[in-house]
């Protein structure tokens, strides 16, 4: 029996918790309608095929990791507005597995140019802004940023520290303090590295 109330919201939004509680994998056509209730033909109104399943759940933590970007990084500038970078990354990864993982997805033409992906690239570069960077640098930093926080993520995520008796968290906290001495010294233009 369909649901009056199925929506293209709806459905990703079951998608994400069906990926945070059984895994990204988990997420397919069939999984979703059973969660909600209904038969796959019934989502096929709302959503083409799995890979538009997999972008509008790519989409949706976008937004919300973009959400937790700007309440992190509001009135904070260099150091601080890393940290809180930093941290709302870690936390939604921790909280929402499946939808971080939704992130690690080769991203569509629709996705890229979505509001969702520009909202966290402008906060990513906010975050740069904080930091003498050259403008023509920024992008540059902005990935060095990017590839450590969700290195570390993955690394994390996959088991390779657990076998480490040495405090995780100041891995965390030397990795902030690395990305800002890198941000606060970059060279600036026309200088060679």
């Amino acid at each position: 029996m369909p649901r009056a109330n199925l929506s293209e919201a709806a459905v990703l939004a079951a998608a994400a918790t069906l990926a945070d509680s059984a895994g990204f994998d988990a997420v397919t056509v069939a999984a979703v309608a059973r969660r909600l209730g209904v038969q796959p033909a019934s989502l096929y109104e709302h959503i083409t095929d799995r890979d538009a399943l997999l972008d509008g759940l790519q989409r949706v933590a976008l937004g919300e990791l973009g959400a937790r970007l700007g309440d992190e990084i509001a009135g904070r500038s260099a150091k601080e507005a890393l940290r809180g970078f930093v941290e709302a990354h870690r936390a939604y990864a921790d909280e929402h597995p499946g939808a971080w993982q939704a992130l690690q997805r080769n991203t569509s033409a629709q996705t890229a140019q979505s509001a969702e992906k520009a909202k966290v690239g402008s906060l990513t570069i906010a975050v740069i802004r904080g930091y003498p960077v050259p403008a023509d640098a920024v992008i540059h930093a902005s990935r060095l940023v990017g590839a450590t926080v969700n290195g570390l993520l993955a690394l994390t995520r996959s088991g390779a520290f657990s076998h480490r008796p040495d405090p995780y968290e100041e891995s965390w906290l030397a990795a902030v303090d690395a990305l800002d001495r890198a941000l606060t010294t970059w060279p600036t233009e026309g200088t060679s590295a």
